[in-house]
């Protein structure tokens, strides 16, 4: 190690500022703040400039990590924005919900002995500097080719997939169900993670480069993959996400009161039932609130229904601390926030009152045995160990399964075993000479950065595709 990387690892990793838990779980403001341009710039000089940086390796759409960190530190905020924009054209996004810990900073020379590298807060810092400031001019665009492409789904597979295509040349339209483009960004985050206004202005920017949106239009239903060919679209990409709730199969779970995370969720972001009665969408806020699941919706569930009102919110988990699935940082804000959580504790059926609403849960306690196929250990009941909770609004967060209404209406998209589209890993290609999908309608739910692994892979494919063949 020389001198000057040594001086550097000296450096400690510089903390981002977030609002207080007792002032942000009365409302729906940003939690983190943000770096400043001074603590940005430290931060950025923390990096060892790695002549083979393991972190880019890490980084499911390739950014130019040491690229765009060196500007940082060297004050060209602009460049840096650049720098990551030809990788990267959610960057704002991918700075607040990434889980770099187990990505790029997961493979950080840096956190081999120490801290590494807050590169997700130095990629938020040059996204929102370009938002705030300006600067940063937009990539350039390939010559137009004249093909026309169809991308059904706005969530972070499809915009990427938009954001590569527009650059490559081609002309793109995003087909969106909703009535507002983002997909999980703006119906299943919630905006105290991530502000709906980033959203927008991410999506705004790929409109500067011609993406062309059309929402309430239902594929699937109001048109078919083969009208969309009819229509003149040369190439279509399916990233329409795991939308579909899964329940725990329980007695009661019919009770007022028992939500899918899905529906709880987009009722609150999407639906801007937290703005009531400005929005005047239908919400069950609940005084004793129950969450199921561990994951980070679970979380953004729990956090939620606090900010909505309850007095008192539990996570209930069937598992231990140590396979929570959910980010560490997420977990640390909901226990700051005052969210309990009942661990090895799994529910076994819904009790009502008499107008069939939700009143009490009944759970038992469980203890880890051998793992199962996730690798992580098989909960097993106790036995005789029953017991209630009250509870008056419970959400199911346990995870999503494929929603079958696009893929039921064509018989050439193949499935696999789980339901999900079969789908080339190398490609993207679906059995339907030119239909690609991406993202978890291929995978299941999984991260926003790996969705966009996958619409870059496809992007690619696409392109070789409209420029050479099948």
């Amino acid at each position: 190690m020389t001198e000057k990387q040594a001086k550097k690892k000296k450096i400690p990793r510089q903390p981002m500022s977030e609002r207080a838990p007792e002032v942000r779980k009365l409302n729906f403001d940003e939690v983190p703040l943000g770096y400043s341009a001074g603590t940005a710039m430290a931060e950025a000089q923390r990096c060892l400039q790695c002549k083979k940086p393991s972190c880019v390796t890490g980084c499911p759409v390739q950014v130019d990590i040491p690229g765009f960190v060196r500007q940082i530190a060297d004050g060209d905020y602009s460049g840096a924005i650049q720098t990551i924009w030809t990788r990267n054209s959610l960057p704002a996004i991918c700075g607040r919900v990434c889980p770099q810990e187990i990505q790029c900073e997961g493979e950080c020379i840096l956190g081999k002995k120490d801290e590494p590298l807050a590169i997700g807060n130095l990629e938020r810092f040059a996204a929102d500097y370009a938002m705030e400031h300006g600067g940063g001019e937009l990539p350039e665009k390939a010559a137009p080719t004249g093909k026309k492409v169809a991308i059904v789904g706005s969530g972070p597979s499809g915009l990427t997939v938009a954001g590569d295509l527009l650059l490559k040349g081609h002309d793109v339209t995003l087909l969106e169900a909703f009535h507002k483009t983002g997909g999980v960004l703006v119906y299943g985050i919630p905006e105290f993670r991530l502000p709906k206004d980033i959203v927008a202005s991410e999506v705004a920017a790929l409109e500067k480069l011609g993406l062309r949106i059309e929402v309430n239009r239902v594929v699937g239903r109001t048109v078919s993959l083969d009208e969309l060919f009819e229509e003149g679209y040369d190439a279509i990409y399916i990233g329409v996400g795991a939308g579909l709730p899964r329940f725990l199969n329980i007695a009661g779970e019919n009770f007022i009161g028992v939500f899918s995370a899905n529906e709880y969720l987009t009722r609150a972001n999407l639906m801007k039932a937290y703005l009531f009665p400005k929005y005047d969408t239908p919400i069950i806020k609940g005084k004793n609130v129950a969450v199921i699941g561990a994951g980070n919706v679970a979380m953004d569930s729990a956090r939620t229904a606090m900010r909505l009102g309850a007095e008192r919110v539990r996570i209930v988990y069937r598992r231990s601390r140590e396979e929570m699935p959910a980010r560490a940082a997420e977990i640390h804000h909901a226990e700051e926030e005052g969210i309990e959580f009942h661990l090895l504790t799994n529910p076994i059926r819904f009790i009502g009152d008499e107008n069939g609403r939700l009143a009490k849960m009944e759970c038992q306690q469980m203890e880890l045995g051998e793992p199962d196929e996730s690798g992580r250990r098989r909960p097993v009941p106790i036995e005789g160990s029953e017991f209630i909770m009250d509870c008056d609004l419970a959400v199911v967060a346990v995870g999503a399964g494929a929603n079958p209404l696009l893929t039921a209406s064509d018989p050439e998209i193949k499935l696999n075993s789980r339901g999900y589209i079969a789908a080339d890993p190398k490609t993207g290609k679906t059995t339907k000479k030119g239909v690609w999908a991406g993202g978890d309608i291929v995978t299941g739910q999984a991260t926003v950065i790996l969705a966009m692994g996958a619409g870059r892979t496809a992007a690619d494919s696409i392109h070789d595709y409209l420029t050479i063949g099948w």
